[in-house]
């Protein structure tokens, strides 16, 4: 992921001006993550060394938003429905 996707990413979920670690912006950083690893995947089947850090990405992104659930169900739902996730 470049520089320039990664600050589009954080500014369109961001909770105040400099936020770069809230776990809303963590997911959606490692929403993008997978889908490009994803992509990355799907031409290069065999690459299990990345596909075992798409699961430990998957895995992290999991316990986040656990997290996010337990704690604010609003953001929880919005950031849900933004990522369509679930």
């Amino acid at each position: 992921m470049k520089r320039s996707e990664k600050k589009q990413v954080i500014a369109g979920f961001a909770v105040h001006p400099k936020d770069t670690g809230s776990p809303q912006v963590q997911i959606a950083i490692l929403t993008e993550r997978i889908k490009q690893l994803s992509a990355h995947l799907e031409s290069h089947p065999k690459d299990n060394h990345s596909r075992r850090g798409l699961l430990m990405m998957v895995g992290k992104r999991r316990k986040l938003l656990n997290y996010l659930k337990l704690n604010d169900k609003d953001n929880y739902s919005e950031l849900t429905g933004k990522l369509s996730l679930k």
